[in-house]
């Protein structure tokens, strides 16, 4: 930690103590703003992000360096020599600010913020507590500030209070903080020599960024690098909403260890989504979900990263798992043009090296077409004709030691259902090597369609490497297989992302169903409701359950039977009554007056037994014929309510076969949801069994969805299991529900 400046260096005050779960000022900003505009959603939640002007952030006209120093051996002197470099290279004009000195480095001192010649647009704060400084800065009006200063959320407790004292006393003076404990990282030096569109930085540990900000040394474009820190006011969400505006931005890296508002995510991803910039991140860490209801089958079936990998997935935030694939898909992303198909074609000198990435790439996903007869005889004209040249493309090793190589190249590459060309480069050898490469990048000059080498090579100084693939723009080079593999299909899967995208925002719902009044009436806060009362919350909302009565006699239980029609099923029905099977509580199949009446004793003597408090006892039409599926909503703690589907019936303990999407989203993502399932092939009909009805489940989603954004928090919990959806064209059929109310 940076030590405490000098007590005269500000005027301290009296901070207002707030809660650690005190709104945080990006977000009341960003509510505020939305609010003004009138574009909220149902629950109140804004529909847009709001973009920070950072232009002065990171090109501020002047800057002030709090607790400046040139005593040789500091900290804080090797920072000061830093930020003066810095300002330098951007023009900033840079005022050192320290009560006891008179000059910095040869520049005028001041003693304290008020004492400035001018008005800044950037604080950079080398003192040990920042929380002191933050009313100085607002009362002299400096639009941002940074403070390196650590010891608090990542401390525990204790500092996360300090830290939201931070927040608050940011919040109240109007300027924007990055950190606390940040770094340096945004006034490194970055190449100006480069062109080309640019990777834009964010990190929160700053040294997981330097794998990225070293592609410079290979040619890649850098523009600016946002480290986070604690993100007590600045977030990451902040970051990716003004990047994705900028014009020389051509993908967006971050390397995330916690999302601080998970709303404020999605909409930076949406707004990223709506320009066409790609995003790509590292996502570490588990997030804390809360507490959820033991007899909910929903909550167990998504954990928190399951969301968050949901979430990203919604919104076209691609998620790699490691710090180099962050690097070469983000650099790919930035790079390459828009693909002209979708087809991959593996080319190699080596039948082995060919089958060993195709199988790869085949198991990720990729289409690798058979390429035409008419293709396979035009490249036989160059490649000996026992080879195979349906895909992969093996040329037995000769050919590209002459004319011949060129010719392949350009042969493959004038397929129009080629859209890239994959040549793994298992190992050196010169001089076919070197002029296989020379080909490949001649050819990418050539063409809109990308073109990928691996050079194999461990290690890594052969002039065919060094200088001529990593020297070209157009050649995309990796060293391993899987990452080639990783940053290819992101790169397909991005363009047919974005080439379909429509902002779920834009069709959010903003005003209140009629269902909801209805629903409304129904909820008992605190309180789980009967199996009777949760299927009166989905009728409310258009969801079709069975024809059923709820009886407190035998007699009565006959006369619904028989209103209901035979068979029947007779359940339980209490408000704190979730699993009733297992206590024998429910009774299926029946078919007289007298199974009827016998069931509806033993029915209520069993709950008698068991101490548990009935409303009555349910006669439910009997529907036997159709796909137990299950839907559901939960709260997940960074994105609030969520909505999953999945098998149902006792497959939802046994195989975990379940999607889950955060609202707001349409029909194509719910049926992207259904593509997700292992037990999908169900809903198609399996061993001779009709399809059922898909889209009668896709409007049971639908529903739920509206259900879930409606009722917000009110709703803590909905399962409904097991949803019978029928066959083609007969709907779906809600069997039993759980609801509990917050």
């Amino acid at each position: 930690m940076l030590g405490s400046t000098h007590g005269t260096l500000t005027t301290h005050f009296r901070a207002r103590v707030v809660a650690c779960g005190e709104e945080p000022h990006a977000a009341v900003h960003s509510m505020t703003a939305a609010a003004a505009e009138g574009d909220l959603d149902v629950s109140g939640r804004p529909l847009h992000a709001t973009v920070p002007d950072l232009d002065r952030f990171f090109r501020p006209e002047s800057v002030a360096v709090i607790g400046a120093s040139d005593t040789e051996g500091r900290p804080r002197t090797g920072i000061t020599q830093q930020l003066v470099a810095w300002a330098e290279r951007v023009g900033a004009r840079l005022h050192p600010v320290h009560p006891t000195r008179e000059s910095v480095f040869g520049r005028p001192c001041s003693p304290s913020v008020a004492d400035l010649p001018e008005q800044v647009d950037l604080a950079v704060l080398l003192v040990g507590d920042p929380l002191p400084v933050i009313e100085e800065l607002g009362q002299a009006k400096v639009k941002f500030a940074v403070a390196f200063a650590s010891g608090f959320a990542e401390t525990g407790e204790e500092g996360a209070a300090a830290q939201a004292r931070l927040a608050a006393a940011v919040e109240r003076s109007g300027l924007r903080l990055l950190g606390p404990n940040t770094n340096l990282n945004a006034f490194e030096a970055f190449r100006d020599d480069l062109d080309g569109p640019a990777i834009a930085l964010i990190t929160q540990s700053g040294h997981q960024g330097r794998p990225v900000y070293t592609l410079q040394e290979l040619g890649v474009r850098l523009s600016h690098w946002a480290p986070t820190g604690n993100e007590a006011d600045l977030e990451t969400a902040d970051f990716i909403s003004y990047f994705s505006q900028r014009p020389e931005v051509g993908a967006i890296a971050c390397y995330v260890e916690g999302l601080k508002d998970g709303r404020s995510f999605l909409l930076a991803a949406d707004r990223a989504a709506r320009a066409g910039v790609p995003v790509v991140a590292v996502k570490v860490g588990r997030t804390e979900t809360g507490a959820r209801t033991a007899a909910s089958h929903t909550g167990k079936l998504t954990g928190a990263d399951q969301v968050v990998d949901a979430a990203m997935r919604q919104f076209g935030v691609i998620r790699v798992d490691g710090l180099d694939e962050l690097q070469d898909t983000a650099a790919l992303l930035a790079r390459a043009r828009k693909p002209q198909a979708d087809g991959v074609v593996v080319y190699s000198i080596s039948g082995g090296t060919g089958a060993h990435f195709s199988d790869l790439a085949t198991g990720a996903g990729l289409k690798l077409p058979t390429l035409s007869e008419e293709k396979q005889r035009e490249l036989h004209e160059w490649i000996p004709d026992y080879l195979n040249v349906a895909n992969p493309v093996d040329n037995g090793g000769h050919p590209v030691g002459d004319w011949r190589g060129r010719k392949i190249i350009d042969a493959i590459l004038a397929d129009p259902d080629v859209g890239v060309l994959i040549c793994p480069i298992t190992g050196p050898f010169p001089p076919m090597s070197d002029r296989l490469a020379q080909d490949l990048v001649d050819a990418a000059e050539t063409t809109d369609k990308l073109v990928c080498v691996v050079w194999g090579s461990p290690v890594g100084t052969e002039d065919a490497y060094r200088t001529t693939l990593l020297g070209s723009s157009r050649v995309a080079t990796f060293r391993t297989f899987g990452n080639c593999i990783t940053a290819v299909k992101a790169y397909l899967d991005h363009h047919r992302f974005a080439a379909s995208y429509r902002s779920p925002f834009d069709e959010a719902p903003r005003t209140p169903s009629p269902s909801f009044r209805k629903a409304q009436a129904l909820m008992r806060p605190g309180h789980q409701l009967s199996e009777h009362a949760a299927k009166q919350l989905l009728r409310a909302y258009g969801i079709r359950v069975p024809r059923e009565q709820l009886v407190t006699s035998a007699a009565a239980a006959v006369r619904a039977a028989g209103l209901v029609g035979f068979p029947v099923v007779m359940k339980a029905s209490g408000a704190r009554l979730a699993h009733k099977t297992e206590l024998g509580l429910v009774k299926v199949g029946l078919t007289s007056a007298s199974q009827v009446r016998d069931a509806y004793r033993e029915l209520t003597d069993i709950a008698r037994y068991e101490g548990i408090e009935l409303d009555g006892v349910l006669v439910c039409q009997m529907i036997e014929r159709g796909v137990e599926m299950m839907v559901g909503v939960t709260h997940d703690a960074l994105f609030g309510p969520t909505v999953t589907v999945g098998l149902g019936g006792v497959l939802v303990e046994v195989l975990h076969d379940a999607a889950v999407r955060v609202p707001p989203f349409g029909e194509d993502q719910v049926r992207a949801m259904l593509g997700e399932l292992r037990g999908r092939a169900l809903l198609e009909g399996v061993r001779g069994g009709p399809p059922v009805d898909v889209d009668a489940l896709v409007e049971v989603v639908l529903r739920v969805q509206r259900m879930a954004l409606e009722l917000g928090d009110d709703l803590a919990e909905l399962d409904i299991n097991p949803l019978m959806v029928l066959g083609r064209g007969q709907g779906a059929v809600a069997l039993d529900a759980l609801a509990v109310c917050r």
